[in-house]
């Protein structure tokens, strides 16, 4: 009977409500410290860290309490050497605080290779035995030859190369090809709307080379380079039109959608 009347006196309901008013606050604010130390619910923009260095990238990360990582390394000539040129995840992309972003850099000094026997092969084996070797085609030279479209030297700046060299990775070697006894000539191809590296591989399916690579005012970063289209090419495609192997095509690139589209309607009403 006294137990039944201190459970409904003022004083136990007293303390009942500021116990249970205590045990409120203390949830509110341990919710509000997890979400705190786990960032619930907030996402932020990983930041574009391509073409700085490591050193940049480390102080920019922190700002977002993002952690960094260097996953590997390549070496491209014409790019800075020690900035990034690839990460994981995208710019752009929502990711938490204390996410690892996973980078790319370009190497300060390139790997070394050894130098394949392409002699002999045809164009596109002696093409899938360069990438394999870490090595790329350079110019094609055609010469009279009955073994048409067969490599016959392989040269590396300027002068032949013997299988074996070392030579730095992602060097360019020109081949000497036959092109026949007579002038045998390939249709231009149609490189509109492609992007580049599309473009040289079918530049080189045709027995053709490279020439002038124009990027317009729209193409600023490395990430403009690896999306920017070509909207204008020379010689211009034309379904009679014929080249002499090995000739050059040169190359107008753009990442300006209104540019790319007008280019598109002119090369359809052509």
């Amino acid at each position: 009977m006294n137990l039944l009347k201190f459970l409904i006196s003022k004083l136990f309901l007293k303390n009942l409500l500021y116990a249970i008013g205590i045990l409120m606050v203390l949830f509110f604010f341990s919710f509000i410290i997890l979400k705190i130390y786990t960032h619930h619910g907030q996402a932020i923009s990983v930041p574009n860290y391509t073409g700085l260095t490591l050193e940049e990238v480390v102080k920019k990360a922190r700002k977002n309490k993002f952690r960094v990582e260097v996953i590997d390394s390549v070496f491209i000539n014409n790019l800075p050497k020690g900035t990034v040129i690839e990460q994981n995840p995208n710019p752009g992309f929502k990711v938490k605080a204390n996410r690892r972003i996973f980078l790319t850099l370009n190497a300060f000094n390139p790997e070394k290779v050894k130098m394949p026997n392409i002699t002999g092969v045809s164009l596109r084996q002696a093409d899938g035995m360069l990438k394999n070797a870490g090595l790329e085609i350079g110019k094609l030279i055609f010469v009279p030859d009955i073994a048409v479209n067969n490599v016959l030297k392989q040269k590396y700046n300027e002068s032949e190369i013997l299988e074996g060299e070392l030579i730095p990775k992602g060097s360019k070697i020109d081949l000497v090809l036959g092109r026949g006894l007579s002038d045998k000539k390939t249709p231009v191809p149609n490189l509109h709307l492609l992007k580049l590296s599309t473009a040289k591989n079918l530049l080189l399916r045709s027995a053709l080379n490279v020439g002038a690579i124009i990027y317009d005012e729209s193409v600023i970063d490395l990430q403009d380079t690896l999306e920017a289209k070509i909207w204008r090419q020379y010689p211009a495609y034309k379904e009679s039109e014929l080249l002499n192997l090995g000739s050059t095509v040169d190359m107008w690139l753009s990442v300006d959608s209104i540019k790319l589209e007008l280019s598109d309607s002119i090369q359809i009403n052509n």
